[in-house]
Order: structure tokens, then sequence, then C-alpha cells
């Protein structure tokens, strides 16, 4: 597939002037989840990407001081909600994310629902892009992501067919659109096991770092460091080694993951967006 950021014709911003706000809806992927914040928050792609939007407004009379206005006049929400599924998302989140109508709204949606047995990623993929057709209409430009390719992820590994057609079915769907696409699917960083955290269903610092530095690039931003910088060689790790690992991550996470799902119950129960309005950083 295609890698957006390696052939921009022309950025988003270059095409619509600077991005003044931003809004990020989603699950637990644009929520931060993996990247742990203080109190008991979490950080995240989008927060990281949001600042590097933010460092384009830099007012160069006010960017020595450390203050809120050196960033001029940005804005940012994450309405994002781990655990939630596509219809959720769209009943909960579009519709104020058409409310607040910021220049930019990042739309990752549907993974929760491909990893569900039984599911049809065409049908996923039809209320997806009823979504992106709604949010069209309301905000300035919506950046749409894929998937990831889990080829050595662990339980999701046997999912790579059905992620890779809902993959293929959004970046059909931003064409039609005119969405700027962060294809997660390509960024090849992200498969290295370092950049997911112990549960290995959510990204680490790093990998949501990476992930950060790719959506600027694919809006035609500079970026401090390239996304897909080779990682530093790494000790290699005994059979028995990975095989405990595989045992403490059953225990620690799998097995409350299917028990979760098995009462119907969402890690998401009770939890709040983090930044339901447009604020300064």
């Amino acid at each position: 597939m295609a890698d957006d950021s390696r052939n921009i014709r022309q950025g988003v911003i270059n095409r619509q002037g600077a991005i003044e706000s931003y809004a990020a809806i989603g699950d637990s992927f644009t929520e931060g989840v993996g990247d742990p914040g203080p109190n008991g928050t979490f950080v995240g792609w989008a927060d990281r990407f949001a600042v590097i939007l933010a460092d384009q407004l830099l007012d160069p009379e006010t960017a020595q001081d450390g203050t809120a206005a050196a960033h001029g006049h940005f804005r940012y929400a994450n309405l994002a909600v781990r655990g939630r599924l596509l219809d959720q998302i769209v009943e909960e989140q579009v519709p104020r994310a058409k409310e607040l109508a910021p220049d930019l709204v990042s739309f990752c949606a549907g993974g929760n629902d491909i990893i569900r047995p039984g599911t049809d990623p065409d049908d996923v993929a039809e209320r997806f892009e009823r979504a992106v057709a709604e949010l069209t209409r309301s905000v300035g430009t919506v950046l749409v992501t894929t998937g990831f390719d889990t080829r050595g992820v662990p339980v999701l590994r046997h999912l790579r067919g059905k992620i890779a057609t809902y993959t293929a079915h959004v970046r059909s769907i931003a064409d039609r659109y005119d969405c700027p696409v962060l294809d997660l699917w390509s960024l090849r960083s992200v498969q290295d096991r370092r950049a997911w955290d112990g549960d290995r269903l959510h990204l680490s610092p790093e990998g949501h770092t990476r992930v950060a530095l790719r959506a600027a690039q694919v809006l035609g931003l500079e970026v401090p460091a390239d996304p897909d910088q080779v990682w530093p060689p790494q000790v290699h790790r005994r059979t028995l080694e990975v095989r405990r690992d595989d045992i403490h991550w059953a225990r620690e996470y799998l097995v409350p993951w299917i028990g979760r799902r098995l009462r119907g119950e969402s890690s998401g129960d009770h939890v709040e967006a983090k930044r339901p309005d447009l604020l300064p950083l």
C-alpha cells in the first residue's frame, strides 16, 4: 500500500492555511492507552501530534517565554474513549466533533469491531464511510487512519487478512472524500515489539511518538525525527525467556480481556473523554 507521507503533492496546511484547531475522535489508540501521563491519564499519538501542529503557530515574539501564548491561538480536543466500537464513536463523538467544527479532525474507528468474531469488514467500512461523509460536510479536513499490519502481533496475526480488507476500504473512502490518510499499515517501525505496550494491543510511548511524527508528515509538516528510524539492536532473547513472557502476558492481559468480552464489559465503561472541548495546550 502507498505511503502518503512519501509522495505528498501538497500538504493540507499549504492548501488551506495554518491549522488552528484539531479534534481527535476514536478509541483507545487515539485516547493514548499505553503512553501513560500524569495522574493516571494517557498522552498518546494525538496529544503529541497536537503539539507538533501547535508548534507551526509559534509566535516568534513569545516563543521563548514558555507560555501558552507561544502557541498562538491553537486549540485541541480529544474525544476518544477506550473500548468504543464504531457505532458508539459515531453516536457519541461525531456530533461533538461537528459541533466543535475544528480545522482538522482525525478519525480512527472500526478496529474494535474488526477484531470481534463474526464481524464483516465490508459492513464496518460502509458504516465508516457514512460517518466520513457526515464529517467532511461539517469540518475543515478529516484525517483517516488505516489498521496496523499485525503479522507479528500474537492473537491478532490471524486477523491480518480481515484488517487488510478494512484498510483497503479506508483508503478507497479517503480517495472518494479527498481525505489525507495516516497509513499505519506501511509504518514499518511499529512492527518492532518495542513499539508496543506490555499488553501487546496498544502502542508504547515510543510507538505513539512515531505515529505522531508520521501524521505530521502526512500533512506536509517538517518533523524533528524520522518515524521509520531503525531501532537500535537488541539482545537476542532465549526461547525460555520468550515463553515466560508469553505466559505472563496471557495471565495479565489476555485472560482479563477475554473475561470482559464474555461479560459484555468494556475497558471504557464509565470513562469519559479527556479533552471534550477545544482548549489551548
